[in-house]
């Protein structure tokens, strides 16, 4: 199904952390794998807030893919389709993004990544980065809640608040080669 950009996105609302949301990746997990596995070449990895313990999020469930390419991962879309994943043509010009069940109701984003890009390798390393340290996932917290009340209406603008956090925390932790122009949403 296209995506239809007059369906309202859901509000920005954080809550506090659910240990449920690691379970609701290992059961995506295989579904995706037995869906798109001949299109993965650098595994499905749970991200974003909800993959890190404790963190306040949007109860959203983001799920990063690494794909050899966005060419040949383009068949991956009518496959996700079965899976209730909505293909959504964000910033698709690094990846194919999809959200479960739709933009209006919200369970799972998934990515699809080329995996050699800096932006899966920058994925990864922010997750791992709150992973590590207990005082930046607070402060990340802190930051996500006050700009869920600024924006609550407005995901965009509340994703584009973020982003100078996340590129200092990359800045800090990935070689200034390596770093990402393209900011993390």
């Amino acid at each position: 199904m296209a995506y239809d950009e007059k369906i309202t996105d859901e509000r920005v609302r954080i809550v506090s952390y659910d240990p449920a949301w690691p379970h609701r990746f290992d059961q995506e997990k295989p579904l995706l794998e037995d869906s798109i596995g001949p299109w993965v070449t650098g595994g499905i990895h749970h991200v974003g807030s909800t993959a890190v313990v404790g963190l306040a999020a949007k109860s959203v469930v983001d799920i990063l893919v690494g794909v050899k390419d966005l060419p040949s991962s383009r068949d991956c879309i009518e496959v996700l389709a079965q899976l209730e994943y909505r293909y959504a043509p964000y910033r698709n010009d690094v990846m194919h993004w999809f959200c479960k069940p739709d933009p209006g109701h919200r369970t799972h984003h998934l990515h699809l990544v080329p995996t050699g890009s800096r932006r899966y390798r920058a994925e990864l390393v922010f997750r791992d980065a709150l992973r590590a340290s207990h005082e930046l996932a607070g402060e990340y917290a802190g930051l996500k809640q006050r700009l869920a009340a600024e924006h609550a209406d407005n995901r965009e603008s509340y994703t584009e608040a973020k982003q100078d956090f996340i590129a200092n925390v990359l800045a800090s932790v990935m070689p200034p080669d390596d770093l990402s122009s393209q900011v993390l949403r």
